[in-house]
């Protein structure tokens, strides 16, 4: 997979086009100047959405009603694809080779892997952004996925909104348990997919960290929260039940308390949880391991690479495990390094192509490529 091109028009404070060369990409310049900017463009490019902000009109120029990123994407031999995404106000529009597409097709073009300082919630952080590293990787496998996962959403807000009702009385508990009873049968069915798809993906990150980079002896389980409570491996018998007998507790509670929204991932570093007892720098090194290993299994599933994108790399990680990560990944994925020391990159200047960033537009260092010509 390849990213030859990318657009931006009122996007942050991004405007133009730049033209990217394959293998690493180092993109530098002061802070502030919009190299950020540029991989969440990236990002927005590969899955049309931000992994700075959920209100995607946020990304939008100041004054500006609209925004637009696009791009030239190729994999393998196949034919070059121009992707497109379009933001006005609260809404986005999804176009390949100029035709709209919905999400779900959209979602299958291009995948991004991304190391961000905020991506550091996955090992230290709430259960959410945990379950959302597996749900996307996930979808990366299987792209029909999120239909899963949106479906379970809206499933849930409106067994949520019923069980608010019953709580303010609004509802007899005979009523309630009327009512409840078909939103229960969609979550059965839509619990068990997610809940297979994540164990499975899960797995398969398992057996890519036994190769791990940095020789770190890190491993993830998977924690239901019905573990304990029956028998895992009939998940859909057991969801069921607990469904029935926690019916009473749900309305009380005003909340839908059994599903895997409440599921979590546990990082492990040997034997101790990552989350309680791991070091800032081996938070660190556990993410971008995680990350590795979720570039090795999109790639044996679909035997291409995924981009990687890593921003601010020289202030999480330190200049030996930054080497090794770099060598690594040349020859294997598309990188995208962003950086405000462009020297710590000197000896990758025979095979890397650099560009300064400055005011939001992006130019490839032409006298530095003229010189390693």
């Amino acid at each position: 997979m390849f990213l030859r091109s990318i657009r931006a028009h009122d996007f942050r404070n991004l405007e133009g086009e730049i033209q990217w060369g394959q293998g690493i990409n180092v993109i530098y310049g002061n802070n502030g100047q919009g190299k950020t900017n540029w991989l969440e463009a990236m990002h927005l490019l590969a899955h049309a959405k931000s992994f700075r902000t959920r209100h995607l009109h946020e990304a939008i120029t100041f004054g500006k009603s609209a925004a637009s990123v696009s791009g030239h994407v190729a994999q393998g031999n196949e034919i070059e694809r121009e992707l497109q995404v379009d933001i006005r106000a609260n809404t986005r529009q999804t176009l390949v080779n100029r035709k709209r597409e919905p999400l779900a097709h959209y979602a299958a073009q291009l995948h991004a892997v991304w190391f961000t300082a905020d991506e550091l919630e996955v090992v230290r952080g709430g259960p959410e952004a945990r379950r959302s590293f597996i749900d996307r990787g996930a979808i990366s496998l299987h792209p029909s996925y999120a239909q899963a996962l949106g479906s379970y959403s809206k499933v849930i807000k409106q067994k949520k909104r019923l069980l608010q009702q019953a709580g303010e009385g609004r509802l007899k508990f005979a009523e309630v348990v009327e009512l409840l009873e078909p939103w229960n049968q969609q979550l059965v069915s839509l619990s068990a997919q997610i809940h297979r798809s994540r164990t499975e993906y899960v797995n398969l990150l398992n057996d890519a960290l036994e190769h791990s980079l940095f020789g770190d002896t890190l491993s993830i389980r998977y924690v239901s929260s019905l573990e304990g409570k029956g028998d895992l491996n009939n998940y859909e018998e057991l969801i069921a039940q607990r469904l029935q007998i926690r019916m009473q507790a749900e309305v009380f509670a005003g909340a839908c308390l059994i599903g895997p929204h409440r599921d979590d991932l546990s990082v492990l570093f040997g034997d101790r949880n990552l989350r309680s007892f791991g070091s800032s720098g081996q938070q660190r090194s556990a993410l971008i391991t995680l990350d590795l290993a979720a570039i090795s299994v999109y790639h044996s599933q679909h035997q291409d690479y995924p981009i990687f994108l890593i921003d601010d790399v020289d202030a999480e990680l330190d200049g030996i495990r930054i080497e090794r990560l770099l060598e690594y990944l040349d020859g294997r994925t598309q990188t995208f390094v962003t950086t405000s020391k462009k020297n710590h990159f000197e000896r990758f200047n025979q095979r890397a192509h650099f560009y300064e960033v400055s005011a939001g537009q992006a130019r490839e260092d032409i006298v530095l490529r003229a010189a390693i010509g």
